[in-house]
């Protein structure tokens, strides 16, 4: 008989609230997953995935196996006054996915959402909810799903053309050639 009560803490315990944020994150999707419920799939206590982790992106990027907090990310872009928004969103991200690790897994979280529902639905939630969306917000609240939604569309057209399709003048750019490029863009939609 197992005993009663929550795991104590211990070395798997991280592993263990990865392993239960990843099938809540499947069978709920990002919006629908809670901190606590997390917890009570690993059988701890909710206390103990604050301790390992800073809130649900930070959960949601290690279930995914993103290299970076993405909080931290955003939050580094959001230093950028507010007319040079676009611009640090692409220097950003770039300087995330640029790296082997960041390659490797941005372009194998794409090719699964292009082919699956599931992923597909987890990670326009998360993009829109943890990263676009604060982006766009910090500009105002005016037609904030819209203008995150059109930025997603030019990050995520951004990373499929240089990690998953490998298109010449994109994958070969260098990181500067593409803020100039896309930022400007980026910038237009966050103004709107």
């Amino acid at each position: 008989m197992s005993p009663r009560g929550r795991r104590p803490a211990g070395e798997d315990a991280r592993a263990q609230i990865v392993e239960a944020a990843r099938a809540e994150l499947a069978a709920k999707g990002y919006d629908g997953t809670s901190l606590r419920g997390v917890a009570r799939a690993a059988g701890v206590d909710p206390a103990l995935v604050h301790h390992y982790f800073d809130g649900k992106a930070a959960v949601f990027a290690a279930a995914m196996e993103v290299p970076v907090d993405p909080r931290v990310v955003v939050d580094g872009i959001l230093e950028a006054p507010d007319d040079r928004l676009g611009e640090s969103l692409v220097r950003g991200f770039l300087h995330v996915w640029d790296t082997p690790a960041g390659r490797e897994r941005i372009a194998a979280l794409l090719r699964s959402a292009a082919t699956h529902d599931d992923p597909m639905t987890l990670l326009r939630q998360f993009l829109l909810h943890e990263v676009f969306g604060r982006v766009a917000g910090r500009v105002g609240p005016q037609d904030l799903e819209r203008r995150a939604a059109l930025v997603a569309t030019q990050m995520i057209g951004l990373a499929f053309a240089r990690y998953v399709a490998g298109l010449p003048g994109v994958a070969d750019a260098e990181p500067d050639e593409l803020v100039a490029a896309v930022g400007p863009v980026i910038q237009r939609y966050l103004d709107l």
